[in-house]
């Protein structure tokens, strides 16, 4: 019994404690980065989900790039339009964070009071000047404006952008779908008959469809002119320039970057956003 007692007790001095590795602060800071690097693109997603829900005789296409002459790059980048018997729906989705102070009489927005973004119904105006360049008159009247920010932001906006009877939108991502189908209940009221058949959305989506440029050399131009600003002299964005390769950034990756703790306060270009 007592030479039994003896082995387990050897046995149990060389059972050696299993060692846990502990994530090191290297690999915690990369899940983080990658995590805020996905935020942009799971805002998005979030989007999809809503306009996949919508009633079955609406259709949407997202990511569109359009020529558009008077562009900056000489195109539109178009986030998402949805076309329904009642309206066609253009919406330029943000992904700032903080309060985002703006009126429609301003060119400028400004987020948390002190960075500069376009006001982004001037900038949605531009993309619906584009796409109606590539349908019938008739449907000119049918555009409504909507601007999609996240819930990470505070609106201190006119009041009119929030109104279901504006055709300039203002909505958080969450609830974009429920504002769609309250804009389309207000206008059954007013029409008796919808104002796009079968044919004529069908008709639209293809003409958006075949305008559409997915040349990924393109895109990686019409990205790069926008990000280049055109250099003024007294300009004072014009020293803003990316901490890592120095090249020069306009006033609205500026914006982003600043509104953004991702970045930590410091400006990036859009080829070394990715690697942050």
């Amino acid at each position: 019994m007592l030479l039994f007692l003896n082995f387990l007790k050897k046995k149990k001095e060389n059972v050696k404690p299993i060692q846990t590795r502990k994530p090191t602060a290297k690999s915690i800071k990369k899940t983080s980065e990658e995590i805020a690097v996905r935020k942009g693109e799971l805002g998005e997603y979030k989007i999809d989900i809503q306009l996949d829900q919508l009633p079955k005789d609406c259709r949407y296409l997202s990511d569109l790039l359009v020529k558009n002459t008077k562009a900056k790059s000489g195109y539109s980048q178009i986030d998402h339009v949805v076309l329904t018997p009642y309206g066609i729906f253009i919406i330029e989705t943000k992904n700032y964070q903080g309060t985002i102070y703006g009126g429609k009489d301003r060119k400028t927005w400004l987020v948390n009071g002190k960075f500069k973004m376009m006001n982004p119904f001037v900038q949605n105006y531009g993309h619906i000047a584009a796409l109606k360049i590539l349908i019938d008159e008739t449907y000119h009247p049918l555009f409504i404006s909507m601007v999609s920010f996240t819930k990470r932001c505070t609106f201190k906006v006119g009041l009119e952008y929030r109104k279901i009877a504006s055709n300039e939108l203002i909505v958080y991502d969450i609830e974009l779908s429920e504002f769609i189908h309250r804009k389309i209940s207000v206008l059954k009221l007013q029409h008796k008959e919808p104002l796009l058949s079968e044919q004529d959305i069908s008709t639209i989506h293809h003409a958006f469809n075949h305008a559409n440029i997915t040349d990924s050399t393109i895109r990686e131009e019409h990205k790069l002119k926008l990000s280049t600003p055109e250099v003024k002299k007294g300009d004072p964005d014009a020293s803003a320039a990316c901490v890592t390769c120095s090249k020069p950034v306009s006033s609205k990756v500026q914006t982003y970057c600043l509104s953004n703790k991702r970045f930590g306060g410091k400006i990036y270009c859009y080829e070394h956003q990715k690697t942050r």
